[in-house]
Parts: structure tokens; sequence; C-alpha cells
């Protein structure tokens, strides 16, 4: 559900020079097996965590902001989206077609993405071409040039693809529920609805930035072939000209209604699409873990969960359904997705919330709890395996607060979650009578809808 800039053109361009780093992304270390995760601090002050691995001349960063689109103004609402797809549009002395030129000739990748309440960049190079790629990395953050041509093109492009999302039925469903969850929060506002991409203007997309890009709400992490010594030196390349403070509005706590509530918003296809779900359970609570572990079990684990196995394999109503927790900074949820033939929606949804309410009153079996903890203790191993994955999840690591050591912590917090643990969790999260559900489709069975909509 993060706000996502469409694919540059410059993943296109780059072609073989792209596949071959690809290649080069391999396991920096495995998991459990002697990563050595270091707090690397530059001579100016800024902080990241390093995996070195020299056994590829491959170095993988991620870093964050924290801000993203919950800090677009009313009324401005696409900013963080736009700021996301001009940011190799040009920077410092290089035009667009400039930059990305160079971009191509060191055959980096680079891309910035806006979430709900982070802006996520990722920078692959090779190891010849590192002190060039970290002064573009510079000049993409701390001058970025917001041409009017640009803007104008991709302006262009944006609202093509919003366009498009108007006739997703996935799409509509998710913006519908947002708003109906959420409200007047800006977690419920359209990424970039069209009169607002309209009336952005370059100096919006220039205050997004000196308020957001900062050091003081920075995290970035580092995986491949590079020491800490040189990326102390690095940091202060790519980072050293942000301003120390940013400007961040204070965005509030979202408290969402009691359902039930439904809506329906009519679209001529043969098969309809669900969004469900209610408040859930937040990353620093103590219990998220049992509530991670129950999510796999309703609807996370694929074939192995309830939902799937009520709905698909039992009733063969639905060819997909599963479910996800959300733990956003303001507001935590837990969501469910369905997509049905529009004659057995009102069944679909039905067999859900009973079976949510089941597992609300009687919680999982003994037998589920112990095949979903061996399931992803198992897994956990496959998030580490490359250089790219391990940094995407040290960074995630540091934005949720988890600590350095939570990567060897990990599978035990997993382990130690009890039969009375999960129970006590499905009583307190899971509401089968209370959903908030948004439907995509022609259902024929409508029931208990509140509100009927149309696509907009």
């Amino acid at each position: 559900m993060s706000v996502r800039a469409p694919l540059s053109a410059l993943v296109l361009r780059l072609g073989a020079s792209l596949a071959a780093l690809a290649l080069l992304a391999v396991p920096a270390a495995a998991q459990g097996s002697g990563m050595i995760i270091q707090e690397v601090t530059s001579p100016g002050g800024i902080k990241a965590w390093l995996v070195e691995s020299h056994a590829n001349p491959l170095i993988a960063i991620r870093f964050a902001f924290r801000g993203g689109a919950s800090q677009d103004a009313p009324r401005k609402e696409g900013v963080a989206y736009f700021v996301t797809a001009m940011m190799d549009e040009g920077a410092g002395d290089l035009d667009a077609t400039a930059f990305q030129e160079r971009e191509q000739e060191l055959a980096m990748r680079m891309d910035i993405d806006a979430g709900r309440d982070v802006m996520l960049g990722t920078v692959q190079t090779l190891t010849e071409n590192k002190d060039e790629v970290f002064e573009l990395v510079r000049l993409v953050l701390s001058q970025p040039r917001f041409d009017e041509d640009a803007m104008e093109r991709v302006r262009a492009q944006i609202l093509a693809g919003l366009k498009f999302d108007e006739n997703d039925p996935e799409t509509v469903a998710s913006l519908a529920w947002d708003k109906l969850a959420f409200r007047d929060h800006p977690y419920g506002r359209r990424k970039a609805p069209p009169p607002s991409m309209a009336a952005i203007t370059r100096d919006d997309l220039r205050d997004y930035v000196k308020r957001v890009f900062a050091r003081d709400k920075l995290s970035i992490s580092v995986v491949g072939d590079i020491d800490a010594e040189a990326l102390g030196k690095a940091l202060d390349t790519m980072f050293g000209d942000l301003p120390e403070h940013s400007d961040l509005v204070t965005v509030a706590e979202a408290k969402l209604p009691t359902g039930p509530t439904r809506e329906v918003i009519v679209m001529d296809v043969p098969q309809s699409v669900a969004q469900f779900g209610h408040t859930g359970i937040g990353r620093q609570d103590d219990d998220f873990i049992p509530a991670y572990v129950l999510n796999y079990i309703i609807g996370g684990g694929g074939f192995s969960s309830r939902l799937m196995e009520e709905v698909r394999e039992k009733r063969g109503l639905a060819y997909s359904v599963y479910s996800n927790l959300y733990p956003y900074q303001h507001a935590a949820v837990f969501i469910g997705h369905v997509a049905t033939k529009n004659e057995a929606v009102g069944q679909s949804l039905a067999v859900i919330e009973e079976e949510l309410q089941r597992l609300a009153e009687q919680g999982p079996s003994a037998e589920e709890l112990e095949s979903a903890k061996a399931y992803l203790t198992g897994a956990y191993a496959l998030r580490f395996e490359s250089s790219s994955s391990i940094a995407s999840q040290l960074l995630w690591i540091q934005i949720e607060d988890l600590g350095i050591d939570y990567v060897t912590r990990r599978n035990e917090l997993v382990e130690a979650v009890t039969l009375d643990d999960i129970k006590r969790v499905a009583k307190r999260m899971l509401a089968g009578d209370s959903l908030i559900t948004t439907i995509v489709g022609k259902p024929v069975e409508p029931a208990d809808v509140t509100s009927v909509g149309a696509p907009g």
C-alpha cells in the first residue's frame, strides 16, 4: 500500500548493465551464519549500519527519511509522489538527459519511493564506480533541479497512470477502504488526486525536499564491498549537505471507526474485488509478534491459511483470499482481500466474517500454531539472500526501532509465542462482525451495504 513513483525510463535503457548488477547481487552473508552488523558513524556524525562483504564488487545502499506522503499539505496531495518521480530528472549542473546518461554510463541503479510515513531510497553500484555514484546521490538529494519542462512531462505521465488506476478494481477498492477507514486523516487521502497534481508547483517540490530530506530523520543501511572507514567518508559525501533538522508537520494518530461498514463501487467487471479490515496491532506493541503469527494462520500463509481453506478449498468461492498486518507509524490495521465472481461476493464475505469470529472466540489450534512458527522461523533466512535484501531488512529494523540485534532475536520471539498468547491476541484483534469493507464490481449479493459509490 505504499505510494510508489512510476518506474523510470532509465530502467529500460540500462538493459545489460542492470542485468549484470542483478547477477552480482548474491548473498552477502547468510542470516544466522556469522553476519556481522556494524554501526558506522561518519566524521560528520551520520550513522549507518554496515554488513561488509567483499566477495563481489557490489555495494547496495538503502536509506529512508521519516515523513512520506503524510507530509503532503491539504489540497497538495501528491507532492511526495511527484518528488519521487522527479529524482532522476536532473540535479546540479546536469539536466534530465545528461543525468540519465551518466547513470547509464555508471551502470548504477537509484530509486526513491514515497510511503505513507517514509521516503525510501535505493542505490546500487559497482565498487569501481562508487565515488562517482556517491557524488550523483549527493546532487539528487541536495540539488534536485525540478526543471519546468521535466515537471510537465512527468506530470503528464503521472496523470496517465492515475487514469489507468481508476479502472483497476484492486486499486479502487484500496483507495475507497482508506477513505472509509481513515476519513480526514492523511492516510485517507488519495496518493495523487488529478486536481491536486495539476496544481503542484516547482516551489511545492522544493519545499517538500527542504522540510523532509534532513539528517535528523535519516536511517541508512549498506551491504557489500566497502569497509567502515570508506563508508564513513561516503556518508558525508552523499548526505552531508542536507539540513541537520527536518521541519515535519505533526501527524495525528488515526482512529478507525467501528464497523460494520460496507461500500460498493460499481464497476462493469466479471469478478468483484473486496478489501476488508479493521484496527490492528502496532509494531511496538508487546502483542505484535503473536499477532504476526496469528495473521499467518488467518490469511498470510497462502494455502496453509484458514481463509484459503474455508473460502477456496472447501467451498470454491474464490481464487484468491489473503490478509496482512500494516503497522503504520500513526495507525495499525489488519486488512484482507478476496477476489471472486460477482455471484459469490456475499457468500465469500459471510464465510470470512464467520471464520474471523470463530478465531476470535476459540483461537487457532496447537497444530496450527506450531506449523506457523515452524514456517516463519525457517523462512526468515530467505529475507537475507542478497545484498539488496539484507540492506532492505536492516533499514526496516532501523525504521521500526527494533535494535541492531533484532536479526538474532527475531526467531526466538516467534518461538516464544504460546497458545495462550495467540488466543488472547485473537480475542483482542479480531472482530468478524465489525469489518470495514469495500467491494468493487457488480456483486449480485451486496448484503448489508451501507453506501454505494462509483469510481472517481
